[in-house]
């Protein structure tokens, strides 16, 4: 499940929505490629890992009709909203965090009204059993 807590600065993200492919960096990896790190010998394998989603990324929308927008963005770009509105909120302005500051081990806090996956499979549990009694 990909969810805000998923959103970390030294990841890599692949999303697929049928019509976006979206490569998500995380802010220190975007860091890295900004300042051209992949491009040096000695950080072979960070070129490895920056190629890595790009040819999964190509795998994915080789035969696929209609194409899809292939969006390659970083954290914190304007680019991002194509990931971010596709997050499971399991972190919201209505849980125990402080806004701007992540959780342990979250990406954040993301504002809306939506429920979390976990609230949503709660009450559907919930009402079962309600219903069964």
């Amino acid at each position: 499940m990909l969810s805000v807590t998923s959103i970390q600065p030294d990841r890599i993200l692949l999303l697929d929505t049928f019509f976006h492919v979206v490569i998500f960096h995380g802010e220190t990896v975007a860091a890295w490629r900004k300042a051209g790190y992949h491009e040096k010998p000695e950080y072979a394998n960070l070129k490895e890992l920056l190629a890595a989603p790009q040819d999964d990324a190509k795998a994915l929308i080789e035969n696929r009709f209609p194409y899809p927008i292939t969006v390659d963005c970083d954290q914190g770009g304007s680019q991002a909203r194509f990931i971010l509105a596709m997050l499971d909120p399991a972190v919201t302005h209505m849980t125990n965090a402080v806004p701007g500051q992540p959780s342990s081990g979250s990406g954040g806090v993301i504002f809306t009204e939506d429920i979390s996956m976990k609230s949503f499979m709660d009450a559907l549990k919930k009402r079962a059993v309600d219903y069964e009694q």
